[in-house]
């Protein structure tokens, strides 16, 4: 670059000094260099008005010829539009290829600018969600969509967890749909077909349900027998009185995991809890303190409560209980004699907050993500000694679903475990009991 400029600034010098030397010989060079400013004035002008012609004629032709600087000028920005050109036909083959792949997917892909304006669906989308193109390039997505968990969902940003919905084309279909955040909170939305699987968990829960209830008869039958038997133990042999006890025991266990699995059966067909009662957890707390300290008899195991907020919490208080009491007999359960508990019913910005601690045995963290399954034990061998059910904490979770909570498990081996119930501050109620501080 620097080469052509040296030459072209030789090239006007000698020119220059060529004008003066012939102005000088015929006797005038002021009129000469005028003349020659001139000249080199309405030369520069024209092809200025050759660059901007064919600049704006919005078509990749070939440059006008010239010479000199102007005649580089022109190769150079010819150069670049085709090099541009290029590069925009590679970018739009690229895109046309994203966009084909996206259509060919049975899974709605749709982009939208940070307002949630339409700007681009895959045909998956139209056939789920009743998009069409282009009415609908530009129109609001809410405005499409519109439901309230929808508008709610799409406006928090938190997108952790996705949203299930019902499809608005067909009510009988069931979407399953999620949004991640990018650009400048722009957002890309994948909405799946998840009918199946929610028809399959209906006949699981309907399984389980009609199996439970059809147990508990006979099962009742053979408990009320074991029983008349045992207060009758001394009409009995001997040698029949401890297989009574044992059936009796298997029978009590049996019957507590008919009760778990209904509970959690009418836990999950309730879905999230619509009533919206506030619920005076201090008293409900202090009721599950004094049954921690009757399980607890003589031991010397220290269990503590400590209400630091006297709000309510709006939701059900019969399977809020559930929950918690489920989390105070685990701890008693697995701490052993001298250990402490420590029950808290807490506040604040981000919600209402109920943590039960133990100094129990603890849980390795490789168990954690899967402690809430049911029937999960995190040590198989302790099943018979612990007499639980394994369903305590999928109650536990389900519950804290059907309240928009969220369960967190903190835990060592040898130190203890904490489990924390996160409440969102939506379900914040009034004061449950002016007299607590």
């Amino acid at each position: 670059m620097r080469h052509h400029w040296s030459l072209f600034a030789k090239r006007v010098l000698l020119t220059l000094l060529l004008t003066l030397l012939a102005g000088w010989l015929i006797g005038y060079p002021r009129e000469a260099l005028l003349l020659f400013l001139i000249s080199y004035l309405a030369w520069t002008l024209i092809q200025s008005f050759r660059l901007h012609h064919w600049l704006y004629r919005g078509l990749l032709t070939d440059p006008p010829e010239s010479n000199g600087l102007w005649g580089e000028l022109f190769d150079g920005i010819y150069r670049l539009q085709m090099k541009n050109a290029r590069s925009r036909d590679r970018l739009q083959a690229m895109i046309n290829r994203v966009q084909e792949s996206t259509n060919s997917l049975k899974d709605a892909v749709i982009m939208t600018d940070s307002t949630g304006a339409m700007e681009w669906w895959n045909q998956a989308a139209e056939d789920m969600l009743g998009f069409r193109f282009p009415n609908d390039r530009g129109v609001v997505i809410q405005n499409l969509i519109r439901t309230p968990e929808f508008k709610h969902y799409f406006t928090a940003k938190q997108y952790r967890n996705p949203l299930h919905l019902l499809s608005p084309n067909n009510k009988n279909v069931h979407l399953q749909l999620q949004i991640t955040l990018f650009g400048e909170e722009d957002r890309l939305i994948v909405v799946q077909d998840v009918t199946r699987l929610i028809k399959l968990e209906e006949m699981r829960r309907d399984f389980v349900s009609n199996v439970s209830h059809e147990l508990r008869t006979p099962l009742t039958v053979i408990s009320g027998y074991l029983e008349t038997l045992i207060d009758n133990v001394d009409q009995v042999e001997p040698k029949w009185k401890k297989a009574l006890l044992q059936m009796q025991s298997q029978s009590n266990r049996m019957e507590a995991l008919i009760n778990d699995l209904l509970l959690l059966s009418r836990i999950e067909n309730q879905g999230r809890s619509q009533r919206r009662n506030p619920i005076d957890v201090c008293s409900l707390l202090e009721g599950l303190l004094e049954d921690a300290k009757a399980l607890i008899g003589q031991q010397s195991t220290r269990v503590t409560l400590s209400i630091e907020t006297d709000k309510a919490l709006n939701g059900d208080e019969t399977q809020i209980l559930s929950a918690f009491s489920n989390l105070v007999y685990n701890a008693v359960k697995y701490t052993p004699e001298g250990g402490d508990i420590a029950l808290r019913w807490f506040a604040d910005t981000t919600g209402l907050h109920f943590s039960v601690s133990d100094t129990g045995i603890g849980i390795d963290p490789v168990h954690i993500p899967r402690l809430t399954e049911r029937f999960y034990r995190a040590d198989p061998s302790r099943h018979s000694s612990s007499g639980g059910t394994g369903l305590g904490l999928a109650i536990v979770k389900h519950v804290l679903i059907n309240h928009d909570a969220r369960l967190e498990i903190q835990s060592r081996p040898g130190v203890g475990s904490t489990f924390i119930c996160h409440f969102p501050k939506e379900r914040i109620g009034d004061t449950a009991n002016d007299g607590i501080n």
